[in-house]
């Protein structure tokens, strides 16, 4: 790869990074201690705890599929750019629905916002991870199919839950759980072939 494309590759990598760490410390500091000084206290914030949690989980979910397919970005393309600007600004939306939530112990509409954020957020990482994938010759075609099948019925879980979210806030909630299941493994490996996962980075040229 020539040395001016591997340098945009990786400051498009180290800007997302950036991002993803300003989003995990901001999240942090809108969780409050409580004023007493008892264990007991800690029981009335357990509904924060499990947003704060579901929120952290997405976001080291969201990073860890997002540092697999940087790896296989060729050039960073002006789409690509844009792309992944977009995508990032749903994911920096992520502290404030979740701080919104914590608050309103899980109410209807703040969670049916945060649900839907999880629809913004995992739409554009489809179209960005479509579009790598579509110009990555490293992959097989089953290893894309496998990839597209899986990331559309994420997706389809997000709306779903968000659809939910409106009239049983928890039973979204759950549900986006749920979905983000299906990102915990990034890797596109098929069973049988000798490519089991994203090959490795490709080697810079100095």
């Amino acid at each position: 790869m020539p040395a001016d494309k591997s340098r945009d590759t990786d400051r498009l990598s180290t800007y997302s990074d950036g991002v993803f760490a300003v989003i995990v410390t901001i999240m942090v500091l809108q969780l409050h201690a409580p004023k007493s000084p008892h264990l007991s206290a800690l029981i009335t914030m357990w509904q924060p705890a499990v947003a704060y949690l579901v929120s952290y989980v997405f976001i080291a979910i969201v990073w860890i599929n997002h540092h697999y397919i940087s790896r296989l970005v060729h050039e960073s393309s002006l789409p690509i750019i844009w792309i992944n600007f977009v995508h990032l600004f749903f994911v920096s939306l992520v502290p404030f629905t979740t701080a919104w939530i914590a608050q309103t112990r899980l109410a209807a509409a703040p969670v049916a916002v945060y649900t839907a954020l999880f629809v913004c957020a995992d739409a554009t990482y489809n179209v960005f991870e479509r579009r790598v994938l579509r110009d990555c010759g490293e992959l097989s075609e089953q290893q894309r199919r496998i990839a597209r099948y899986r990331s559309t019925m994420a997706f389809a879980l997000f709306t779903s839950a968000a659809v939910l979210a409106a009239f049983v806030p928890w039973a979204g909630f759950g549900l986006t759980c749920l979905a983000l299941v299906l990102h915990l493994k990034p890797d596109v490996g098929v069973r049988g072939t000798a490519d089991r996962t994203y090959p490795a980075p490709i080697e810079r040229e100095a």
